[in-house]
C-alpha cells in the first residue's frame, strides 16, 4: 500500500476516499488522529489492522454536531450541560447507546463514546461525509501517537491509504468521562480537568434542586 499524502484543500478527495472505507490519518485538535468512516464494518477492521493488532477496546465516535450525538446515543439533561460547557473541544463522553448502532462499532458494549473535536477542518469533513467518524490516535499499538506528519509516517507510512498534512493544535489525549451511569466517572484526564467537570456538574444538580 502506497500512503498518499494530502493537504487540508484536498478536502475533497479525503472525503472521498473515507466514504470509500479508506484510512486517514489527519491533525485534530488533540492528537493526530486515525480515522474511517461510520458504519462501515470493513474501514473499521482495516483502521484496527493498520494499527497493527485488532483494538480491544470500541474507537470513539467523532460528530459535528449535537443532532448527530443524538441519532446513536441517549444524552440526559446532566450530559447535555457538559455537551454545552465542553463541545466542541478536548473533551470524549461515554453514553448509553441507541438500539439502531451496530454492535461492531461497540464491541458489544451498550455505551459509545463521543467527542465533537474543536477544529473547522474536521468538523466540515464530517459534515462533507454527511454521517461521523470513527478516530483513534494514529499510531502503532503500544507506540505513542505522532505529533507531525513525520512521525506519524514513520509509523505507519504504507499501512494506511493517506495522511492530511499539518500538526495537532495539542499534544494531550481528550478528557473521557463516562456518563452512562448515575455516578459521573472519569476515564482518562485530559485538558477538561476534574475541577472544571464537577463544577458543572454540581452547578446543574444545585439548579434542578432549587
Amino acid at each position: 500500500m502506497v500512503t498518499k499524502i494530502y493537504e487540508k484543500d484536498d478536502i475533497n478527495s479525503i472525503v472521498t476516499l473515507l466514504n470509500e472505507g479508506k484510512v486517514v490519518a489527519f491533525p485534530t485538535d488533540t492528537v493526530y488522529g486515525l480515522a474511517v468512516i461510520y458504519e462501515n464494518e470493513e474501514a473499521l477492521d482495516a483502521l484496527k489492522k493498520s494499527k497493527g493488532r485488532p483494538e480491544n477496546k470500541p474507537i470513539p465516535t467523532m460528530v459535528a454536531s449535537i443532532e448527530q450525538m443524538k441519532k446513536i446515543a441517549y444524552i440526559d439533561e446532566k450530559a447535555k450541560c457538559l455537551v454545552d460547557a465542553f463541545m466542541p473541544g478536548g473533551f470524549t463522553m461515554i453514553l448509553k447507546k441507541k438500539e439502531n448502532l451496530p454492535n461492531y462499532i461497540t464491541n458489544g458494549l451498550d455505551t459509545v463514546g463521543i467527542r465533537m473535536p474543536d477544529d473547522e477542518f474536521i468538523l466540515n469533513l464530517i459534515r462533507l461525509c454527511d454521517k461521523p467518524l470513527l478516530v483513534t490516535s494514529a499510531n502503532l499499538s503500544g507506540l505513542q501517537p505522532g505529533n507531525t506528519t513525520e512521525e506519524v509516517l514513520e509509523q505507519l507510512d504504507g499501512r494506511i491509504d493517506a495522511i492530511v498534512k499539518g500538526k495537532p493544535k495539542g499534544t494531550m489525549a481528550s478528557t473521557i468521562v463516562d456518563m452512562s451511569t448515575p455516578e459521573v466517572k472519569i476515564i482518562r484526564d485530559g485538558y477538561i480537568t476534574k475541577e472544571q467537570i464537577m463544577e458543572v456538574i454540581n452547578k446543574y444538580q444545585n439548579n434542578i434542586e432549587k
